[in-house]
């Protein structure tokens, strides 16, 4: 494992890009004989930093972010993250579902950026990379101080999560919606259980995630969710969107945004390895759709988009109806889990929360 290009030392001795993140004297690997982390090896370090800005160049439509881990359990065989595991010599495929590195100390060193002069209160966004409340949430505990940090500093932050372990927090998100902007959406691109199996082995059911939905809109938590990825032949019939699209509005969703599925490097070999045990007969579509690049062609994006559209308008969600108490419309709230495709012409690309 490569943890020496994130030490501390003279730039000349790091490869170029790389930053300190945390010294190798500062890495604990542990390993839990219960039924939920076996065969999980965790990695506790403690980081030089956790808010980060976005990358200029960024699709992002957010410029701040917190990400206390790495690697993901989720297991999501489309995870656009998964090229982030080899910046420590980890491995992209197994390794990424298996290789949890975990910074301990994320709590205090929010708390302490949010109480430097430098900080100007900005929007910061959780669940861009991977997963908060990933299964090893529940063990390490870190969003608990994380959102008592923004909530003591009004600080406005939203949180996209395909994991219910987000109800836990649920009386600590009440609370930081009484002082500042909460976002909270949640993660469903279809409702179809046996895709849901095979590609996202790791997370809760589609209909547990909604019952999530249900759960922050009883609390009076407006929560959008952000339907992604469809996925090209596999979760895109018109039956499909309806049915998820239906389940999305029963949930009480003040939001539905679609989103195609994008292959980067990283994830596009493992998905495509993926696709050519269970689904032979799509490889070959897959290499033509995604010739060009990591994202599939316009002409298809705009197509589920107007489905999507035309089906959020049928069931009483989508742009129009959106809103909420926590103010997930306003533009400071907005974001997602992967980058944006291209705009699309105006009137239609649904707005995210």
């Amino acid at each position: 494992m490569r943890w020496d290009n994130l030490t501390e030392g003279p730039s000349t001795t790091r490869p170029a890009g790389d930053i300190a993140l945390f010294g190798t004297d500062a890495v604990t690997t542990r390993t839990f004989d219960t039924p939920e982390f076996r065969g999980i090896t965790f990695h506790e370090v403690r980081a030089r930093s956790i808010v980060n800005r976005v990358p200029g160049a960024s699709r992002m439509p957010f410029e701040w972010t917190v990400n206390p881990y790495r690697g993901c359990t989720h297991a999501c065989v489309y995870c656009f993250a998964r090229k982030t595991h080899s910046y420590l010599d980890l491995d992209t495929g197994l390794g990424f579902d298996s290789q949890i590195v975990v910074k301990i100390n994320a709590p205090e060193l929010v708390r302490r950026k949010l109480a430097s002069r430098q900080w100007q209160g900005a929007h910061i966004a959780m669940g861009t990379n991977v997963d908060c409340y990933q299964r090893a949430e529940g063990r390490y505990r870190l969003m608990p101080g994380i959102i008592t940090a923004l909530r003591d500093q009004a600080n406005p932050f939203s949180i996209l999560t395909k994991g219910t372990l987000i109800l836990r927090d649920l009386d600590l998100l009440r609370e930081a919606a009484s002082v500042t902007d909460v976002g909270v959406s949640v993660s469903v691109g279809f409702t179809d259980r046996e895709l849901w199996r095979t590609v996202e082995p790791g997370t809760p059911s589609p209909e547990r995630r909604l019952d999530v939905v249900r759960a922050m809109t009883d609390a009076g938590i407006g929560c959008g969710v952000l339907m992604a990825p469809v996925i090209p032949f596999l979760g895109d019939s018109p039956e499909q969107l309806r049915a998820t699209v239906r389940a999305i509005a029963a949930a009480g969703a003040t939001s539905v945004t679609p989103l195609v599925l994008h292959l980067r490097p990283g994830a596009r070999e493992w998905f495509m390895e993926w696709l050519g045990k269970h689904h032979p007969e799509l490889v070959g579509r897959y290499e033509r759709m995604y010739a060009e690049g990591a994202y599939a062609p316009k002409w298809y994006q705009r197509r589920i988009t107007r489905q999507v559209h035309e089906l959020a308008d049928t069931f009483g969600i989508g742009p129009r109806g959106a809103g909420g108490s926590t103010g997930l419309s306003r533009p400071g709230n907005h974001r997602m889990a992967a980058p944006l495709p291209d705009p699309e012409p105006e009137g239609t690309q649904l707005t995210l929360l």
